[in-house]
């Protein structure tokens, strides 16, 4: 009788091990995360705005995920750097263009990157030139309701 409850306290045991371990895969995966360094290749792109973009965020090609934002800070410029983590198989021309978009109307800040025409690619440490920083609909909201600076002083002219 002691011996059948040894081996069911063992088995109970073996399953809650083998269910923490099972968790932990699930949250390192889920949570993009990176236990054993990083392979790829790392960029950076400056921009002068990223408009909410976070570390994480996905880099895209033609919508097909090809790495990811690994970290955000601000240049000596005032200007946001951005270094990207893109997969090792994947090859960045040097005269692509880094954009940040939104994912819908108000969803998720991602970056865009279209490939150059260049036979020249990036390597590891290099910076991506040509940006476009986020679309700003506040600001576009307001242009619309309030027109440019300029707009007004052209229509008092015409009168």
């Amino acid at each position: 009788m002691d011996n059948k409850r040894f081996y069911i306290e063992l088995s109970v045991g073996v399953f809650m091990v083998i269910g923490i371990l099972c968790l932990g895969y699930l949250s390192i995966k889920l949570g993009r995360m990176e236990v054993i360094g990083s392979r790829g290749t790392l960029l950076c792109a400056k921009f002068t705005n990223i408009g909410g973009l976070k570390e994480g965020a996905s880099v895209e090609i033609a919508g097909v995920e090809i790495g990811r934002v690994k970290k955000i800070e601000l240049d000596k410029d005032y200007m946001a750097k951005v270094w990207l983590l893109i997969n090792s198989d994947v090859k960045i021309q040097e005269d692509a263009i880094a954009a940040v978009k939104t994912k819908g109307l108000i969803g998720e800040k991602y970056v865009e990157i279209s490939p150059g025409a260049s036979e020249k690619y990036l390597k590891n440490g290099q910076c991506i030139v040509q940006t476009q920083p986020a679309f700003n609909l506040e600001d576009a909201i307001s242009k619309m309701i309030f027109g440019s600076p300029g707009e007004k002083e052209d229509s008092l002219e015409g009168e």
